[in-house]
């Protein structure tokens, strides 16, 4: 073996312990968290339910939020706070300062991460807005398009409208109200179940107006789509009425088209062909 072999041998041990072992020793080291820091020269002299630090409200919108947080504790006894920050934060102050508990949930706005919000939610929000609630809460109005169109505010101020709303109604299994791109493919999804609907139910015997057998059989495709995918998302999420019969009529519409769509005829044998 030659010394230049020995040096590539030598060198790929050496790729192949770093690959293994350094995922381990930062698997087992433990990396201080924002929270571990703990800054109270940040927090504001005057009492607010609203910190500000990253600028992201104007100061009628962050007066008008203050007001609104005191009020609804006043009413529901739950605690809604306001952290915004970009490269300084108060860090663990910030529980001491606003007596967070398990009654409370703080909302923190980050613009440093690719997604705005973050939510610190004490144990007993839980029982009525699931984890699951939270992940969709983000990923709806702190995603970096939702942010881009509309603002860093309105991402904020929408998503404690959301929190609000729900805790004020005893839970909410999901967030409520529907985005207009959600509900464009839960139209799409209604009209292609019509669709299906339709093709399902042309006639294949003489006499015969509409193939309900058909239509049947075919029930697990176009319900699903219809109702599962089409109804469902927004009859969990919103009370209005207008998606609704919108995709209603997605469906009939779709089902009429693909109906009256001329379907190839089977060609019965004649006696001479027998």
């Amino acid at each position: 073996m030659t010394k230049s072999t020995t040096q590539t041998l030598v060198q790929r041990l050496g790729i192949i312990a770093i690959s293994i072992f350094l995922p381990i020793a930062i698997a087992f080291t433990q990396i201080p968290a924002a929270y571990a820091f703990d800054a109270p020269e940040l927090l504001p002299e005057t009492y607010s339910n609203v910190i500000d630090l990253g600028k992201f409200l104007n100061e009628a919108e962050e007066l008008a939020l203050d007001q609104k947080l005191t009020k609804f504790e006043d009413q529901t006894g739950w605690k809604l706070r306001v952290l915004t920050q970009i490269d300084r934060t108060p860090g663990r102050a910030v529980k001491g300062y606003w007596g967070l508990d398990d009654r409370s949930v703080m909302l923190v706005a980050d613009s440093r991460g690719r997604n705005l919000l973050n939510f610190s939610v004490g144990d007993g929000v839980y029982p009525l807005l699931s984890r699951s609630f939270w992940i969709e809460l983000q990923s709806r109005y702190g995603n970096q398009f939702y942010v881009r169109e509309q603002g860093y505010d309105q991402s904020i101020l929408s998503a404690i409208d959301a929190i609000a709303t729900c805790l004020d109604q005893d839970g909410c299994a999901v967030v409520p109200g529907i985005p207009q791109e959600q509900w464009v493919l839960t139209l799409i999804t209604s009209i292609v179940g019509g669709v299906i609907f339709g093709f399902a139910g042309h006639p294949r015997k003489d006499g015969e107006i509409f193939a309900w057998k058909w239509a049947l059989i075919f029930t697990p495709l176009w319900g699903m789509l219809f109702i599962s995918f089409g109804l469902g998302p927004v009859v969990t999420r919103t009370s209005e009425w207008v998606p609704i019969v919108r995709n209603v009529a997605g469906f009939v519409g779709g089902a009429v088209v693909a109906y009256l769509i001329p379907s190839p005829k089977r060609v019965t044998p004649t006696p001479e062909a027998r």
